[in-house]
């Protein structure tokens, strides 16, 4: 939870803090890129490296690294120590979320993964859906008290038990090992699903202040149901994902997601607009918890590697999201959400199955148990 919450706590801030460094709002705008570039790009190589380091050492590390750069974001005199800090909060986060998945992944038998993927993509999604609203309550006072809120659970959560190291494997990972063709095929998806779903809440917040011209807290109201739809239905799709298999989930999570999506940009009601949101919150959470399921139930060796990946692509997509459609829905706001919705549904017979030939759908492995 920390992660998601750490990166989203700036979004209802910027205000107070483009006032404080005396910088323009676009300019606070970026803190939100300050954080999410680092996180991205350290984690194509973070899975390994705490692997190779010892996962839960490298986890309890950066918690601690992340109660320093959070007391820094708390007391940053000048606008450039504050963007330092979110970077360097950014990479702290990069080192937990991967090898959390990884240990999950470790401990808990197949036949239940989904689920309890189900379940941390609950927590996730509350993180990601409260920040905007702590931050904003914290912003009515200080916005430093919640930058000082984070500094004091990342240090509880390193003083938190972790369990122990399980013995490093013969052959160290490698870098390379992480790069497997269902990892890179599965990486693209991601890449894509949160590039034209999750990464539309900006998107989103335009439809309904230019369709129905609501204010900045009904904007806000209407956004939050698409992480509260991920939250309350993360468990049951991870029960889905485990009886009805990673691909169907996938597949249904990208086909509902391209519906959801696209009307969004040609409904004309305001509540139809709300439901269709929070359905992508729930299209979201198959994609996730199928996507996980699918990297995490794989080989061992080289596990958070993989995982880290993925998760690396995954907000690499949301982060590109601004620039590939802002664009468009200028020109057509109809157009806005239909391209992204299109690019879903052509996603579910390319990617999807692209990504069950590599190895690890039935086939593959009747094939493997052949010889």
């Amino acid at each position: 939870m920390l992660g998601p919450f750490g990166a989203g706590v700036v979004s209802s801030m910027l205000p107070e803090l483009a006032g404080t460094f005396g910088v323009s709002q676009a300019a606070a705008a970026t803190s939100l890129t300050a954080y999410l570039l680092p996180f991205a790009a350290v984690m194509l190589v973070s899975g390994t490296l705490g692997e190779r380091w010892g996962p839960m050492r490298t986890i309890r590390f950066a918690y601690a690294g992340y109660v320093v750069v959070a007391a820094v974001a708390a007391l940053a005199p000048w606008f450039w120590l504050f963007q330092v800090s979110r970077g360097l909060q950014g990479v702290a986060n990069a080192f937990t979320t991967p090898l959390l998945l990884t240990k999950l992944a470790s401990v808990t038998p197949k036949e239940r993964l989904g689920r309890t993927l189900g379940l941390y993509g609950a927590v996730q999604a509350l993180g990601q859906t409260s920040a905007p609203l702590v931050g904003g309550l914290a912003a009515e006072g200080s916005w430093r008290w919640a930058f000082a809120g984070i500094a004091a659970v990342a240090a509880v959560l390193t003083a938190c038990p972790l369990p122990p190291d399980e013995e490093s494997p013969q052959r160290r990972p490698r870098l390379r090992d992480a790069w497997r063709p269902v990892v890179v095929w599965s990486g693209l998806l991601i890449f894509v699903a949160w590039a034209c779903l999750a990464g539309l809440p900006f998107l989103v917040a335009f439809r309904v202040d230019d369709a129905f011209a609501l204010g900045p807290g009904a904007r806000g109201l209407v956004l939050t149901a698409f992480g509260f739809a991920g939250f309350a239905t993360a468990r049951l799709v991870g029960s889905a994902a485990d009886r009805f298999g990673s691909r169907t989930a996938v597949c249904a999570g990208l086909l509902l997601g391209a519906v959801a999506v696209g009307a969004i940009g040609v409904v004309g009601s305001l509540p139809l607009v709300v439901v269709a949101w929070a359905a992508g919150g729930l299209c979201s959470q198959l994609i996730l918890v199928g996507v996980n399921a699918l990297v995490l139930g794989g080989e061992a060796n080289g596990r958070g590697g993989a995982i880290s990946v993925v998760t690396a692509l995954r907000f690499l997509g949301m982060s590109a999201s601004p620039a590939a459609f802002t664009g468009l829905y200028r020109h057509d706001a109809a157009l806005g959400f239909l391209v992204p919705g299109a690019l879903l549904a052509a996603s579910a017979p390319l990617l999807a199955h692209r990504i069950f030939r590599t190895g690890t759908g039935p086939r593959a492995r009747l094939r493997h148990s052949r010889g």
